[in-house]
């Protein structure tokens, strides 16, 4: 049998994981009061944003340990299985670090550790993948290397809605935050090749959107071939343009609509809204 295993940063709700058959290693936020939680586990979406909007510094996210994902790998060492691991970018965490080092514990030789460059939706979109591979009867190193071609294809474009969060994660100063919003200018944020980084700016939410939609294009298109996956942080009405612009101008499918978790919702604030999805062209950026 071929298990996949990904972290708390891909999303899921619990429940959907269970029915997938997912495994989930939980990351830690912890607050400035200096209480930690298990990120997905011990605080819903609603609870940790209404938490996030009433904190003076923004909370801190910690790496699971190795010890986190041997008793995962001994289970499937004990059963015969492989593990195919799907986490967190490199670039953003040591998630994948503390799994090889897990994996160099158990020494087994069927677990295979897939750095996904992305995050949160991102994430969730080649776990949805993975495992619509093991459906199909695909191998486990089959399924390895197309994650790992295909994790270059994938992108996640946001529009942030508050630039607070951005001033107390220090990537604007408090001036530039302060013009920003007298000028009410609205960032974009996009996750690629494993970072996160400012990608635009726009005056006003409706710019912010349109915007957004022109950088789907100059990404390289999305594959309509693909799934993709709309989110939003804290307020579900913020996804509603994206939605409305993929469902009737673009004509895809009704796509799933869920929360942006703690690692990029902590800088993205509340009222963020963001896309991910694989693109057409990669030869665009």
């Amino acid at each position: 049998m071929i298990r996949i295993l990904t972290d708390s940063t891909a999303d899921f709700l619990p429940a959907e994981a269970e029915q997938l058959g997912v495994e989930i290693v939980p990351l830690q936020v912890t607050f400035e009061d200096g209480v930690s939680y298990r990120d997905g586990m011990d605080l819903t979406p609603n609870e940790f944003y209404a938490k996030l909007e009433a904190c003076h510094n923004l909370p801190t996210t910690s790496q699971p340990s190795p010890g986190q994902f041997l008793p995962h790998f001994e289970q499937a060492q004990e059963a015969g299985d492989d593990v195919i691991a799907i986490l967190l970018s490199a670039g953003l965490s040591g998630t994948c670090q503390s799994a090889q080092i897990a994996a160099a514990t158990c020494e087994y030789d069927r677990i295979f550790i897939v750095d996904s460059m992305s995050a949160t939706l991102g994430l969730q979109l080649l776990v949805r993948l993975a495992l619509r591979l093991r459906n199909e009867g695909k191998t486990t190193e089959e399924i390895v290397a197309t994650l790992e071609t295909e994790k270059h294809r994938v992108r996640i474009l946001a529009v942030v809605n508050d630039l607070k969060y951005f001033r107390k994660g220090g990537r604007l100063s408090g001036a530039e935050a302060f013009a920003g919003s007298v000028l009410g200018i609205k960032p974009l944020v996009a996750v690629r090749n494993g970072k996160v980084g400012l990608a635009g700016k726009a005056r006003g939410l409706p710019g912010a959107y349109v915007q957004l939609f022109k950088m789907i294009d100059t990404e390289g298109g999305m594959d309509t071939d693909m799934d993709y996956l709309i989110g939003y942080a804290a307020h579900r009405k913020a996804a509603e343009p994206i939605r409305q612009y993929v469902v009737f101008n673009l004509g895809l499918p009704e796509p799933d609509c869920m929360h942006i978790g703690p690692v990029i919702g902590t800088h993205a604030g509340p009222g963020a809204a963001g896309i991910a999805f694989f693109v057409k062209n990669t030869s665009a950026e």
